[in-house]
């Protein structure tokens, strides 16, 4: 099972691994461990990477980059707009209207959404990532920067299963760092005590975030996040190529504002400067030693950098990754992050028409978390989610989406029925509506003991309820928010239902409560989020994916093959006139020049642009020429070595056979026959080897050999075949004689040999386990 996690930044991306050894970060094909995040589309396939970046120049209209600030947004979003003067590549609106970069590919004009090109990119980190680890690579993290919305972070998702992922989380940036710095730390604090505050300072190529995290041993809980978008964006509304220093003074100042925000952030936490233990700086501007010295100024602290810069991201999404894969066991560490911006709910009131809503999770709110509201209505109805703080967003429209819940029927007397519903902001960091259930009232049976059920009064309405369940109680934020839970929780239906409520309660007390007994029914939610790729043009796009996935592979293989042409050319142009040389006859020479020259001039005309199969036929056309003189020169090299280990052979099993004939103790044991077949055998090879031998030397070394290598081992083989198991035959051994033992000497006495023996060897047989028993070592049963 692979443990991969992806650092998708604006710029550029890391792979991180997980191995027996640890978390190591993976080079791509060039041997760098940094992958830019462009992608250029060519008339015949994609290039992605590095490969793409060097297009930039020649393909600059179809080469793309810094595309991950259009996630989840529309074509219209004033940012997009904004944008578009500064893009050297165009922007198109996609039918559903979000924004899609239009290039030229196949020789054609294509509009490709923000979702295909993310997938094209993490399609190429995904064939780094099994590069290296020789194996599939299916389950992964990847990283988000703490500010995208629910959007920006569906539109993420949608594109690794466009690229084939399945993602187990999407991680925020700086959280990564923090589990990358927290995870290894052997020093922090007990749960029990107070924990280790450390600010992470993340400044990338087009972002700038902040988070506060609080650290305790086997716990991470981030505190708040601050974030700029793109700065690369107030950068290039200046100057698209040359960045000169006056801009990036206004980039500082506009850091240095909101490093002022951070001020006014930290206070409302209650977190005083002296509280943070360290301030980590990472990313690759966070080199630049005008940013350094402002934070370090600002925080009244030295930075530091026990962290990789670059690739501490990356290294965490693979420990998160390697925690939540079975095929790992890492130590324990919980991770508990924000809600960065408020999200809240609206839906209309039966009664008088009116708009309710209710902020569900605050800002900075804990994550994962879920909680439970609960409605009265007689129909169908529907909620609408939506950041509750505009202005904070670097996103133009606050709206989630709307979720309808359906198949809501009245009681059977007619009241409003009772309606759970169950949000939630998952590990993505994604707000959904996953669930909502029908609470029915159903009548007793004759005879049956009913189950009493409270009949509920206005304080319990539309309550909400944190799902303990899903995620308990969490530490300082639960108080925290514990004395505002009248203000943010509780939520007021239709005026109907409230009238309806005031009459129950004011029965008198001596009412009995109706005795009834409940079911839950769950009820189907429709889901319409704000620019939600459909399910059919997702698969649409996964087909599509595969396709130029297989274009590449085959427009790489006709690439491979009319490399391996032109590498011959060159290769055997320059072997003619060295090494093999002395192996062609002048004439053949002067031909295969020629050939070779005509062939390199087809390549740069009309062979440019051919099939695979034309480039491997060219190829054996060459090869039926030049290989033939390249063998010469093989068997030139190799005809002697393999001469000399067959007159080696000869020579030993000559001295074997003089040695027999002379009545050498040390072979007088073998076969005389056998001897004269060795004897035979040997003849025989040395004079095929001389016969051989004096044919060759008549030949000049541009003719074909008279004997190849190969024959001559063939040759060794069968002598030593035919003789190495006759000469090495061992000496038999000669026994001495046995001496006689006491006993045998003295023989039996009063014929008890038998009796004596029989009963003799039980008792040592007996006494053994004894022995072993005794030196068996004493174990600690307990």
């Amino acid at each position: 099972m692979s443990v991969v996690g992806f650092d998708v930044g604006f710029q550029s991306c890391y792979v991180a691994v997980a191995r027996a050894g640890g978390i190591e970060t993976v080079a791509n094909e060039y041997s760098d461990r940094c992958t830019p995040s462009f992608v250029s589309f060519g008339p015949r396939n994609r290039s992605i990477g590095a490969a793409a970046k060097s297009q930039v120049v020649t393909n600059c209209k179809n080469t793309v980059q810094g595309f991950k600030r259009f996630h989840g947004r529309a074509f219209s979003d004033p940012y997009v707009q904004a944008a578009k003067s500064s893009l050297v590549f165009d922007l198109a609106q996609m039918p559903t209207g979000t924004t899609g970069i239009k290039v030229m590919y196949m020789e054609e004009e294509k509009v490709f959404s923000i979702e295909q090109v993310t997938a094209m990119l993490l399609t190429k980190l995904k064939e780094t990532a099994e590069a290296a680890l020789k194996k599939p690579v299916a389950d992964c993290v990847i990283s988000v920067p703490s500010f995208f919305t629910d959007a920006e972070r569906r539109s993420v998702m949608d594109a690794a299963q466009i690229a084939g992922l399945n993602c187990l989380r999407l991680m925020n940036d700086t959280t990564a760092v923090a589990l990358a710095y927290g995870i290894y730390k052997q020093d922090l604090p007990a749960p029990e005590e107070k924990p280790r505050t450390v600010v992470f300072v993340d400044v990338g190529h087009a972002g700038y975030q902040v988070s506060v995290c609080a650290f305790n041993k086997g716990k991470l809980k981030v505190r708040l996040f601050l974030h700029i978008l793109s700065m690369v964006l107030v950068l290039n509304r200046h100057s698209m190529l040359i960045f000169k220093l006056i801009k990036i003074t206004k980039a500082l100042n506009k850091i240095t504002k909101n490093c002022a925000n951070i001020k006014i952030k930290t206070v409302s936490i209650k977190i005083k400067k002296e509280d943070i233990y360290a301030v980590e700086i990472m990313g690759g501007a966070s080199r630049t030693p005008a940013i350094k010295d402002r934070i370090s100024k600002f925080f009244g602290k030295e930075l530091s950098t026990t962290l990789n810069a670059d690739e501490a991201v990356a290294r965490g999404c693979a420990l998160q990754c390697a925690i939540l894969s079975p095929a790992f066991k890492v130590r324990e560490f919980s991770i508990t992050e924000v809600v960065p911006y408020p999200i809240a709910l609206k839906w209309t009131s039966a009664a008088d028409e009116g708009v309710s809503d209710c902020e569900v999770f605050p800002k900075n709110h804990a994550a994962p978390f879920s909680k439970v509201l609960t409605f009265y209505r007689r129909e169908p109805f529907s909620l609408e989610a939506y950041y509750n703080n505009p202005k904070e967003l670097p996103y133009s429209d606050p709206t989630i989406g709307q979720f309808t819940i359906q198949k809501v029927v009245p009681q059977p007397s007619g009241e409003s029925s009772k309606v759970k519903v169950k949000v939630r902001v998952n590990v993505h960091g994604v707000f959904s509506v996953s669930s909502a259930s029908l609470v029915e009232v159903v009548k007793s049976a004759e005879g049956e003991e009913p189950m009493e059920m409270d009949t509920p009064v206005k304080e319990d309405e539309n309550k909400m309820q944190v799902d303990q369940e899903v995620q308990k109680a969490q530490g300082d934020d639960q108080k925290e928010h514990a004395d505002k839970k009248s203000d943010t929780e509780d939520m007021e239906t239709s005026t109907e239902d409230n009238k309806q409520e005031e009459k129950k309660n004011e029965q008198p007390p001596q009412a009995k409560k109706a005795k009834v007994k409940t079911k839950t029914v769950d009820l189907p939610i429709e889901n319409s989020l704000n620019w939600q790729l459909a399910g059919e043009a997702l698969n649409l796009f996964v087909e599509n994916e595969g396709k130029m996935i297989m274009q590449d592979k085959l427009e790489k293989e006709r690439n491979d093959a009319k490399n391996y042409v032109e590498e011959y050319v060159y290769e055997m142009r320059d072997k003619l006139h060295g090494v093999l040389e002395n192996f062609v006859s002048e004439a053949d020479r002067d031909s295969f020049s020629l050939k070779l020259e005509d062939t390199e001039n087809w390549l740069y005309e009309e062979g440019e642009d051919q099939q695979k199969q034309v480039y491997i036929d060219k190829l054996v056309e060459l090869k039926k020429l030049g290989e033939p003189i390249q063998n010469r020169y093989t068997e030139a090299e190799e005809r002697p070595k393999a001469l000399d280990e067959l007159g080696r052979q000869i020579q030993q099993y000559t001295k074997v056979v003089e040695a027999y004939k002379a009545k050498d103790e040390l072979y007088d044991h073998l076969d005389e026959l056998e001897m004269m077949k060795v004897d035979k055998q040997m003849n025989e090879a040395m004079t095929w080897m001389n016969n051989k031998m004096n044919l060759q030397s008549k030949q000049s070394l541009s003719q074909d050999p008279v004997v190849k290598a190969q024959e001559i081992q063939a040759k060794t083989k069968e002598l030593y075949s035919a003789c190495n198991h006759i000469v090495t035959k061992p000496k038999p051994k000669v026994e001495p004689p046995k001496e006689e033992t006491a006993a045998e000497q003295n023989g039996p006495v009063n014929g008890q040999e038998g009796s004596e023996a029989q009963t003799g060897n039980p008792e040592k047989g007996q006494a053994a386990p004894e022995t072993t028993e005794a030196k068996l070592p004493e174990m600690d049963i307990n």
